[in-house]
């Protein structure tokens, strides 16, 4: 395993557990506490973890925004698949509203086969990958530049959406649980996710296992909002089973695993 896929499998032991010791991770992973150790100073480095005596937690878990750089390294397989098995819940001919994040950037990449769409959005990552896409029509929100997640936010983004209505809402967040629902750490990103939900019949949450179970300081989406979910197999099930008691419609998504082979 490489050092750069090691690192983000560490990164997704850290988010979906929110503290791991020196011991599981090297047995998760297969290597020495020695190799461990090592990946967890240079994560550190780049403040994506806190080290802990033997072990690592996330960095101020409830109140840190991760940034658009930070949550790409993390499970881009699994968004990939989520933003596929999203797609099939698009009809030409829909208005949808599509959130920030890197899943539902993803999303919007596959968003071009569609030849009578329209998408609203804040995210300045999801406009520009619609660019060239013909049968698309992209209207985005005004606001103020959150840079960090490439997005408009601001009461100008939310009140641009206030007098919208559009049939589903395509949101990911930094946690999901059964008990709150959707959340992220950022006052300011809560109320403009709130306002992309709000102006939609449907909520589909696109949320990867490294966020269910996962809970941040504030509430986007109730759990009796969501309309669907859309994960993959790594997700935790007993908190699967309780969103979908809830009422949620829960998808999965099948992951290929795109590992190396090991050498002999």
């Amino acid at each position: 395993m490489f050092a750069a896929e090691r690192r983000q499998r560490i990164l997704e032991l850290v988010r979906s557990s929110g503290a791991v010791s020196l011991r599981d991770m090297a047995r998760s992973l297969q290597t020495s506490e020695v190799t461990v150790r090592r990946d967890l100073r240079a994560l550190e480095a780049e403040g994506l973890l806190d080290r802990r005596h033997g072990g690592a937690v996330l960095p101020d878990a409830l109140s840190h925004e991760p940034t658009y750089s930070e949550k790409a390294r993390v499970a881009a397989v699994e968004k990939a698949a989520i933003a596929e098995l999203a797609a099939g819940l698009i009809d030409d001919g829909d208005a949808i509203v599509v959130g920030a994040g890197t899943t539902t950037q993803a999303l919007a990449r596959r968003l071009s086969r569609f030849r009578d769409l329209t998408v609203v959005t804040n995210s300045l990552l999801v406009a520009s990958a619609l660019v060239r896409a013909r049968g698309v029509d992209v209207v985005v929100t005004g606001g103020i530049l959150r840079g960090s997640i490439h997005a408009l936010i601001g009461s100008a983004a939310e009140r641009s959406l206030s007098g919208m209505r559009t049939s589903k809402a395509f949101i990911s967040g930094n946690g999901l649980t059964a008990e709150r629902g959707l959340s992220t750490p950022n006052l300011s990103v809560a109320g403009i996710d709130q306002a992309l939900a709000h102006a939609a019949n449907d909520v589909v949450v696109l949320a990867d296992h490294t966020k269910v179970g996962i809970d941040t300081m504030c509430q986007t989406v109730p759990p009796e909002r969501i309309t669907h979910l859309v994960t993959d197999a790594a997700a935790d099930p007993g908190e699967l089973g309780r969103l979908a008691e809830s009422g949620t419609i829960v998808h999965v998504a099948a992951v290929e695993d795109q590992r190396l082979p090991r050498a002999e």
